[in-house]
């Protein structure tokens, strides 16, 4: 049986038809209201966008009240974990976002994939797993597990946007820097930025900076 997505949204500031959607992933034992709180941040440069914030598909191990994209390995080899626990989300979120395009008729192009740390690694991994570019991907304290096929003429190459603080305890923030690495040799456009003196959280500077990364690639 197939799991199907919903969470909190917000329609177009203008009041008119969206025109783009942002679909913002959040992180382990959250849900859906923790970032449908950035879209207050992004209405001005994208009146014309709806914002979704789908709950993650499994009710979290570690915390009831809240959802996980996959489980976490706390003890043990954590990079095969992220890399199995992507993998398996994967489809679910692929179906959501093919599911929205069909239904409103925004299209990949037109819409903005962000996350916060394990969103963060499900944006990235689904989103640079298409083979049609998005309007961009957003990774806050994130880390990058390559799609199949990564590198290849296949996939699309969608602006990247990676913000991480440098006291960050949950995620390793060289995982970012890492990611920043990979994807300029692969010839991605990325935006890189260092919260410096901030932990596992989205600071001021590094909201501003993804704000302004919007503004960029909503202006071409």
């Amino acid at each position: 049986m197939s799991v199907k997505l919903s969470g909190p949204m917000l329609p177009p500031a203008s009041g008119g038809v969206p025109k783009q959607a942002v679909v913002l992933l959040h992180g382990y034992g959250s849900d859906g209201n923790d970032l449908i709180g950035l879209a207050p941040h992004w209405q001005d440069a994208l009146p014309d966008a709806v914002f979704i914030s789908p709950n993650a598909p499994e009710q979290c191990r570690q915390l009831a009240s809240g959802f996980q994209w996959f489980d976490i390995a706390f003890e043990g080899d954590r990079l095969a974990s992220r890399q199995l626990g992507v993998a398996q989300a994967r489809p679910v979120l692929v179906e959501f976002l093919d599911d929205l395009w069909r239904q409103s008729g925004i299209g990949p192009e037109n819409t903005i994939l962000a996350g916060f740390s394990q969103g963060a690694m499900m944006a990235l991994h689904v989103g640079l797993s298409l083979d049609r570019p998005l309007m961009g991907i957003i990774a806050f304290s994130g880390a990058f597990v390559p799609p199949e096929g990564f590198g290849s003429a296949v996939l699309a190459k969608s602006p990247v946007c990676l913000v991480h603080g440098d006291m960050d305890e949950v995620v390793d923030p060289e995982l970012s820097a890492d990611a920043d690495v990979a994807l300029r040799l692969a010839g991605y456009d990325v935006a890189y930025h260092v919260s410096a003196g901030v932990g596992h959280g989205i600071a001021p500077d590094g909201l501003a900076f993804a704000t302004a990364f919007i503004e960029r690639i909503a202006a071409k």
